[in-house]
């Protein structure tokens, strides 16, 4: 006869047979937990398509005003050559400035790349971000600051530069200019030409869509396609405020910092005081000397000085550079005076007789 265990030895039995079981296995090794995500990649070098607007317009209006001849055939050329200088709104002008400043800065491969390991860690990043908005002067100590700061003088002072000298030979050309008859004349509607003189200091310039494309291509720092031909050149400190903004712009940009959703921030970095006054005073001197000037050569003289002279050294000034050496003119011979001839006595009156 079996004998049967009692069913209350049941569960120790089966308990007993999966010892024995387990206890012929590898033991089992914890699961480890689940490996933390990778950071995300840091954002991308940007500057906001508005800024790249405004360095285009900027690009293009210096380039316009750079262009006028002195070589004055007419009235009607003086007057489109006016127009043409006149055309600049003084706070876009300025924030231009600032904007290609900017984007000379991105070019320079040291300052982008120092910037560019900041822009990994989030929290550093934005740290930089806050302080270099508040504090500018802050991008004077980057590293790769000296050469990114020597483009910037360079490409801010060279157009100044030209318009300067392009200034020098329209001024003096409302001199030359008068042997012909035409440049006597009166300006017709005198009136009208200052109203469109101070409507096209107000009124928005536009970039072109060529250069707005290769500003676009350059803003995304040293490795973009289509190079702007810079040569790289050291500038040590101190720099001029125009420059140390456009540095601030610059390092923005290199760290992700300087879109659109920032726009509101870093608009105030193109708020130079001192620039603005200057670019202001060329404006109001223009005004002034339009509203006194009569015939066709003093408008030029006008446009000369008070725009291009004025506007151009503000440039200069404010980038840092210096000023071109005034042209050399040839020394004015003095001629030998003729002798004079007496005067003929004039014949007396015959008497009279009575």
């Amino acid at each position: 006869m079996t004998n049967l265990l009692p069913a209350r030895f049941a569960p120790a039995l089966a308990a007993f047979a999966l010892a024995a079981v387990l206890g012929g296995c590898t033991p089992v090794t914890p699961a480890l937990p689940p490996a933390p995500p990778a950071p995300p990649p840091p954002p991308p070098i940007t500057l906001a398509p508005s800024l790249i607007q405004e360095a285009s317009a900027w690009r293009g209006y210096m380039a316009r005003a750079n262009a006028i001849s002195p070589d004055f055939q007419s009235g009607e050329q003086i007057q489109v050559s006016l127009r043409t200088a006149a055309a600049y709104e003084p706070k876009q002008f300025l924030r231009g400035a600032v904007a290609w400043a900017a984007i000379v800065a991105l070019q320079d491969p040291t300052f982008v790349a120092e910037l560019r390991k900041v822009a990994a860690d989030p929290a550093q990043r934005i740290a930089m971000r806050d302080q270099l908005i508040s504090n500018p002067n802050m991008a004077t100590i980057l590293p790769g600051a000296d050469s990114a700061a020597g483009l910037i003088l360079q490409a801010l002072g060279t157009e100044g530069q030209r318009m300067v000298i392009n200034g020098r030979a329209v001024k003096q050309a409302a001199y030359t200019v008068q042997h012909s008859a035409w440049s006597k004349a009166s300006v017709p509607d005198r009136d009208g030409r200052l109203i469109a003189a101070k409507s096209l200091s107000a009124t928005p310039m536009n970039g072109d869509a060529a250069d707005l494309m290769l500003l676009q291509q350059a803003s995304t720092g040293p490795a973009a396609a289509t190079p702007l031909g810079l040569t790289p050149v050291s500038a040590p400190p101190p720099w001029s405020p125009l420059v140390v903004r456009g540095l601030t712009l610059a390092a923005l940009a290199a760290i992700g910092e300087a879109g659109e959703p920032n726009i509101a921030a870093i608009t105030t970095l193109s708020a130079e005081p001192n620039a603005a006054y200057c670019l202001n005073m060329a404006k109001l001197n223009l005004y002034q000397c339009l509203a006194v000037s009569k015939p066709h050569y003093e408008d030029i003289f006008c446009m000369g000085q008070h725009i291009l002279i004025d506007t151009g050294a503000c440039m200069v000034k404010w980038s840092g550079a210096a000023m071109p050496p005034e042209p050399i003119r040839p020394p004015v011979v003095a001629s030998t005076p003729k002798k004079k001839t007496a005067a003929a006595t004039p014949a007396k009156k015959p008497a009279v007789s009575r």
